[in-house]
C-alpha cells in the first residue's frame, strides 16, 4: 500500500486492538467495532508556515495527517471549500461573527466527497473491483463518482425517498443503482443482502470502512487555517450518522497535540426533532443512544434512527463543552430560506438544521455575544430545491 510515513495502521475504538491496514480493511475482527486510522505523531513535522506555503487547492494538502499519499489518491481536488462570512446572520444571532463552511462546492456537491476520496483510495489499494454501500443519497452519488474515476464498479442502495438528483447521478456515473421502498434502514437491509451474495464487493458503508471519517476531518483543518489559526468558539454540525463531527473532533485534537492550535472548538450536534437520537441521549446524560422507532423528518440526510457511533459522538460533544439541539422541520426549512435570502448561500435542508440550531442556541443564551460561530453546510441547496420551493409555496410565497 502507498501510505504516508506516519500512518501506523488501524485501532479499534471499542476494544483497543491494533491491526495492519494492509491485512484488515473494515471493522474489528475481534469485536466488530469501528477501526480508526492511527499515526506516529512524533514523526510528523508540520507547522503553520509549512501549511501556509502550500496552495489551498485540495484536502490532500494535509497529506501527512492522512493514510495515503496524495500521489496515490483517487481525487478530484475535493476540499478547499469556501468559509463565507455571514454578517447578517451574526447580527441576527447576536454574536460577533458567523461563517458558513460551504461544502456544496465539492465535486459532487457535498462533503461526502471528502470521505469517499479516502475510502475509494483504500479500496483501490486493497485490490477491489466493486464497491457497495447503502445511502440516503449524497454518499451514494459520491461513491459512484469516485468509483467511476478509479475504474471500479459501484453498487448503490438508495431509499425511494432519495432525491431525483442523487438517483440520476448514480446512473450517470455508471453505478448500479438499487432503489428500495421505504427508508434508509430498508436500503441498508437490501445492501446487506447484496453483500451476502457477492463476496467480492468492498463495503464503503459509514464506520464499516475506517476511512470516511478520516477524510472528513480535513474540514476542521481548513476552518482553522482559513480563520488564520483562530479556533472558532462553536461549530454547529447537522448530525445524522455523525461522521463529519467525529472527524472534526479527531482533527481538533490532532492539531492541538501537534501544537498548531491551543484549544478545541465546542462542537454542537443539530438534528431534526423527528429523528433526534443523539439529542435525546445527550439531554438524558446517556453514553449511548436508543434507536428511534418511527423516524419522521423531511431531512433525509438526518433521518438516521440508529447511528452506530453514538458513544463517540457523545464523547465529542461533552469533551469539547459543546451540546446538542433538535429543531422541527418547518424551522429548519425556514432557516434554509433565510440564509438564502439574507446571505445568498444555498443550503440543503438537512444542513439548514445546523443554521436553525445555531439560532436556537443563541435564543437560549448559549452564546455571550463575542463568539465566532461556524455552521457546516454539507451540501448544495439546489440538490433539493423542490423541497425548499414547496416550503415557500406552503406559506403562499
Amino acid at each position: 500500500m502507498e501510505t504516508t510515513d506516519a500512518f501506523t495502521g488501524l485501532e479499534c475504538v471499542d476494544c483497543g486492538a491494533a491491526y495492519d491496514a494492509e491485512t484488515e480493511s473494515h471493522q474489528c475482527p475481534d469485536c466488530g467495532g469501528t477501526l480508526d486510522p492511527t499515526y506516529d505523531y512524533d514523526a510528523i513535522d508540520l507547522d503553520r508556515e509549512t501549511l501556509e506555503s502550500r496552495p489551498f487547492d485540495s484536502m490532500w494538502r494535509y497529506e501527512e495527517l492522512l493514510p495515503f499519499t496524495r500521489e496515490s489518491a483517487v481525487t478530484m481536488h475535493e476540499g478547499a471549500t469556501a468559509l463565507v462570512d455571514c454578517p447578517n446572520l451574526a447580527e441576527e444571532m447576536g454574536v460577533e461573527r458567523v461563517l458558513i463552511k460551504d461544502e456544496g462546492r465539492n465535486p459532487t456537491g457535498t462533503f461526502k466527497d471528502r470521505g469517499q476520496t479516502v475510502a475509494v483510495t483504500a479500496a483501490t489499494q486493497h485490490g477491489a473491483t466493486d464497491v457497495a454501500l447503502a445511502s440516503a443519497g449524497n454518499a451514494g452519488q459520491a461513491a459512484a463518482a469516485y468509483a467511476g474515476r478509479a475504474g471500479l464498479d459501484s453498487h448503490v442502495y438508495l431509499p425511494s425517498r432519495s432525491g431525483f438528483t442523487n438517483k440520476a447521478m448514480v446512473n450517470v456515473h455508471g453505478g448500479d443503482m438499487n432503489v428500495v421502498g421505504g427508508r434508509i434502514d430498508d436500503a441498508g437491509g437490501a445492501y446487506e443482502e447484496g453483500l451476502d451474495e457477492h463476496d467480492d464487493w468492498y463495503p464503503l458503508q459509514t464506520f464499516v470502512t475506517p476511512y470516511r471519517h478520516e477524510g472528513k476531518k480535513t474540514m476542521l483543518y481548513e476552518i482553522v487555517e482559513q480563520l488564520e489559526w483562530e479556533v472558532p468558539d462553536a461549530i454547529c454540525y447537522p448530525t445524522g450518522g455523525g461522521v463529519g463531527l467525529i472527524g472534526m473532533y479527531k482533527a481538533a485534537t490532532e492539531f492541538r497535540d501537534l501544537g498548531l492550535i491551543d484549544e478545541v472548538p465546542s462542537l454542537y450536534a443539530a438534528q431534526a426533532s423527528g429523528c433526534a437520537p443523539i439529542v435525546d441521549a445527550y439531554e438524558d446524560g446517556r453514553d449511548e443512544h436508543e434507536p428511534v422507532e418511527t423516524p419522521d423528518t423531511i431531512c433525509g440526510g438526518l433521518e438516521i434512527p440508529d447511528p452506530g457511533a453514538s458513544p463517540w459522538i457523545l464523547e465529542a460533544l461533552r469533551e469539547t463543552d459543546g451540546g446538542a439541539v433538535a429543531m422541527d422541520d418547518p424551522d429548519i426549512l425556514d432557516a434554509a430560506t433565510q440564509v438564502a435570502q439574507h446571505e445568498g448561500l444555498e443550503m440543503v435542508p438537512s444542513s439548514a438544521a445546523a443554521a436553525s440550531g445555531a439560532w436556537e442556541l443563541a435564543e437560549r443564551g448559549e452564546f455571550d455575544g463575542d463568539e465566532t460561530v461556524v455552521i457546516l453546510n454539507t451540501g448544495a441547496g439546489n440538490k433539493e430545491a423542490d423541497v425548499l420551493r414547496s416550503h415557500l409555496m406552503s406559506q403562499g410565497i
